[in-house]
């Protein structure tokens, strides 16, 4: 090998991730990430990125023999993405600088991965330390498109309630998103002949017949939410193919910390980190399309 290409992490900084490998990445934060497999996903080639949304298609009428065709228009809205960058800081020993770039980041591509999209979940779904100025869970508690469990005597009429606030606005439900802890209760569902209203599947679990995705990346705020459903198509996220790395050689990790507790120190630790940034977008174009179901109300004790 080339001592350029050897050394190329080395002697450059900063830069971009080599393109396969940071296709591997965005690939990886889309299978960990419940949000980016349910959701309508783009491409974006800046940093803003305007998405026709169709609001009404153009009507069809009946004609009869010479009678004048009527004719109508679409109404399209123009909702514009902004992408924000998310970041994650790997350490590494020095000594792995002196490899291969495609190897060091061969090495650290699972932890920038699930990095990335355990935050993208966070802010996506709940707003948690999020840069955007919506969330599927803020759109729809914000204006009342939630149920509370126990509002029936089963389970699976509260989620079809949810379904019904959907469908109430001119939507239809066709996936949900949910607590991983929110499996066992769906397991116990039955209609009235005994088959399973939650079927879990090898490739896909389904209730009601719609995939659910359950968060098992510890995004998920139980006591806000117990599962989402909405018409995903409605969920826009838009992605940057393009991944920023550079090197710190000397500073102290706050986020990261030792055995006894304190910040990893680079300098003591004889250590580099790498340091990743990706640009995403997120906006759900249609707020009504989306209800939750939450968690019962606590009583308070006097």
């Amino acid at each position: 090998m080339a001592e350029d290409t050897k050394n190329f992490l080395m002697n450059n900084l900063e830069g971009f991730v080599p393109k396969p490998i940071a296709q591997d990445i965005i690939a990886a934060v889309t299978r960990g990430s419940s949000i980016l497999r349910l959701s309508t996903v783009q491409s974006m080639e800046s940093d803003n990125k305007k998405f026709p949304v169709m609001v009404s298609g153009p009507g069809a009428y009946w004609v009869g023999e010479s009678e004048r065709i009527t004719t109508d228009k679409a109404k399209w809205i123009f909702p514009e993405i902004v992408a924000k960058k998310i970041a994650v800081i790997v350490p590494v020993t020095k000594e792995k600088l002196r490899d291969a770039t495609i190897s060091v980041f061969e090495a650290i591509r699972p932890y920038i991965a699930e990095a990335f999209y355990k935050e993208i979940d966070k802010a996506c779904i709940f707003g948690t330390d999020s840069p955007f100025t919506k969330s599927l869970y803020g759109v729809a508690h914000d204006a009342g498109r939630e149920v509370q469990l126990g509002t029936n005597t089963r389970l699976d009429e509260d989620v079809s309630d949810v379904m019904a606030l959907v469908e109430a606005a001119g939507f239809d439900v066709d996936g949900f998103a949910a607590s991983i802890g929110f499996k066992n209760s769906l397991r116990k569902l039955r209609d009235a002949n005994g088959n399973q209203l939650y079927v879990p599947g090898v490739d896909q679990n389904t209730l009601y017949s719609q995939p659910i995705e359950f968060v098992r990346n510890g995004a998920w705020d139980s006591t806000k939410a117990l599962c989402i459903g909405g018409e995903w198509k409605y969920s826009i996220v838009g992605i940057r193919d393009q991944i920023e790395y550079d090197v710190i050689k000397e500073a102290t990790l706050h986020t990261v910390s030792m055995e006894d507790g304190k910040p990893l120190s680079l300098a003591e630790q004889d250590m580099v980190a790498v340091r990743a940034t990706m640009r995403l977008g997120f906006l759900p174009v249609k707020e009504d399309a989306f209800a939750i179901l939450v968690p019962k109300a606590v009583t308070p004790t006097t």
